[in-house]
C-alpha cells in the first residue's frame, strides 16, 4: 500500500472559504495557487486533505486531486484562473507579484466535513510528531481513517 495515497496540505482560511463559496455557486473544479518553489504535492496523490491554518487549526475537508500544474504565471491564469479562489486577475497579479512560475494545485469534488479534526488530534491519529508546513503524504489506510472520523 502506497504511503503517498493522499496529501494533507495547509491552506489559509480565506482560501478555504473562497473554495467553499465557489462550490456553492456550482463550481466543480478548483485550483489552489502557490509559488512554484513551494509546489507540493509532487507525487500525484489520489486525495487532498485541507488543513485550515489559524484560527481554525483543523482538517476541514478533502477533495479528489487532479494535478499539480507548474508553469508560466500568465498562461496558467489564462487556462485555470476561473478555478482559483483569487477570482480576479488583479488579485492574482497582487498575489503572484513578480513570480514568473507558479503552481496550480487542481482538484475536484470538494467536501466540507461535518466533524473537523483539530491540530492536536492529527499527530495522535497519524502517529507523527508535529505537522510540517509544506504538508504531509499519508497512506490509503490513514486517509480512510481520517474520512471516517470526519464524517461521523
Amino acid at each position: 500500500m502506497s504511503d503517498k495515497y493522499a496529501y494533507v496540505m495547509m491552506i489559509h482560511d480565506k482560501w478555504w472559504q473562497g473554495f467553499l463559496d465557489l462550490h456553492l455557486k456550482g463550481k466543480k473544479t478548483f485550483s489552489y495557487v502557490q509559488s512554484a518553489n513551494r509546489a507540493p504535492p509532487k507525487k500525484n496523490p489520489s486525495l487532498l486533505f485541507f488543513y485550515v491554518t489559524n484560527p481554525v487549526r483543523a482538517i476541514e475537508g478533502y477533495a479528489e486531486f487532479i494535478e499539480n500544474r507548474i508553469g508560466d504565471a500568465e498562461s496558467l491564469w489564462k487556462d485555470f484562473g476561473d478555478e482559483s479562489a483569487l477570482r480576479t486577475k488583479m488579485k492574482y497579479d497582487a498575489f503572484t507579484k513578480d513570480m514568473k512560475t507558479v503552481s496550480f494545485v487542481r482538484f475536484k469534488n470538494i467536501r466540507k466535513t461535518t466533524n473537523p479534526i483539530s491540530l492536536r488530534n492529527i499527530p495522535l491519529l497519524l502517529g507523527i510528531h508535529g505537522f510540517p508546513r509544506r504538508g504531509r503524504y499519508i497512506s490509503k489506510e490513514e486517509a480512510e481513517k481520517l474520512i471516517s472520523l470526519m464524517n461521523e
